[in-house]
């Protein structure tokens, strides 16, 4: 179960300029997609969920060096830009789930397996819901703290939508990320943790730790900052998708449908599809 939602203390602004080695930076795509990429000790990085190449390429002409690519799902602005990586560099390592819907690949990786990359051990998880093969790469030896590379299964203060999953599917993913260490940084792959972050008051306003983190999440988008990695302990006390259980949230749900849910699956496809339609 997930831990209390009500004894985390606020995590340090993360600033991204730049980025020592062990420490993930978020290069940003599209309109709010974050490709991540990490550098290990020996100057060999690896790339997650490059939707566009180009601000790869760009990092590449400041010397990043790119060694290996991790998918965590077929959408295409996690994959749009694998074409054009794999042309600039041929002996790139690409590692996806077993999907069709990702041509690229070079490795295909199951539940459990463990993916050598910038000098760290990343097992994979296997995390349906959002899409049915979607995958997340974890790693607990990354210097400080673990790392999840979670795609959009997991969102600061929210959750990936289900299009090819059920709750039940999504609800286990999320719970099983949620079981990992506290001190996790959470890397999810777009910033929306403003916009999550209204929803998740509509559901839980009297959640000290979810004001705190909304203070942050304002002055560091007014200083255009991201606002991740976020630790998963912070996820667990603020993030109503991994508080199901919780009797705020339980009553939030109860008096939006004139009865209490009958049990924490109802619980997480009524707040998921109180978000679908939610405009904060």
């Amino acid at each position: 179960m997930p831990a209390s939602r009500h004894c985390t203390q606020p995590a340090p602004p993360t600033d991204t300029p730049t980025m020592p080695a062990l420490m993930p930076h978020p290069l940003p795509a599209f309109d709010d997609n974050y490709i991540w990429v990490l550098t290990g000790d020996d100057g060999n990085a690896l790339v997650v969920d490059p939707g566009d190449a180009a601000p790869v390429l760009a990092a590449m002409a400041q010397g990043l060096r790119p060694t290996t690519v991790l998918v965590t799902h077929h959408h295409h602005d996690h994959i749009g830009g694998l074409a054009a990586l794999l042309a600039a560099i041929p002996e790139l390592e690409i590692v996806a789930p077993h999907d069709a819907r990702i041509p690229l690949a070079t490795r295909r990786v199951d539940d459990g397996d463990v993916v050598r990359a910038a000098g760290l051990d990343f097992r994979t998880l296997a995390v349906p819901g959002h899409t049915r093969s979607h995958i997340a790469f974890h790693a607990d030896d990354a210097g400080t703290a673990p790392l999840l590379f979670c795609g959009d299964t997991l969102f600061s203060l929210g959750c990936g939508r289900l299009f090819e999953g059920t709750p039940a599917q999504m609800l286990a993913s999320l719970d099983r990320l949620a079981a990992l260490p506290g001190d996790t940084r959470v890397c999810c792959t777009h910033e929306y943790t403003l916009s999550n972050a209204a929803f998740a008051l509509a559901v839980d306003p009297h959640n000290p730790a979810l004001q705190a983190r909304i203070d942050e999440v304002r002055e560091l988008r007014a200083r255009r900052q991201p606002t991740l990695p976020a630790t998963l302990a912070r996820e667990r006390a603020t993030n109503p998708f991994l508080s199901c259980d919780d009797a705020a949230v339980r009553a939030a749900i109860t008096a939006r449908h004139g009865r209490p849910p009958a049990d924490r699956i109802e619980t997480f496809a009524a707040l998921r599809e109180w978000k679908n339609v939610f405009r904060g």
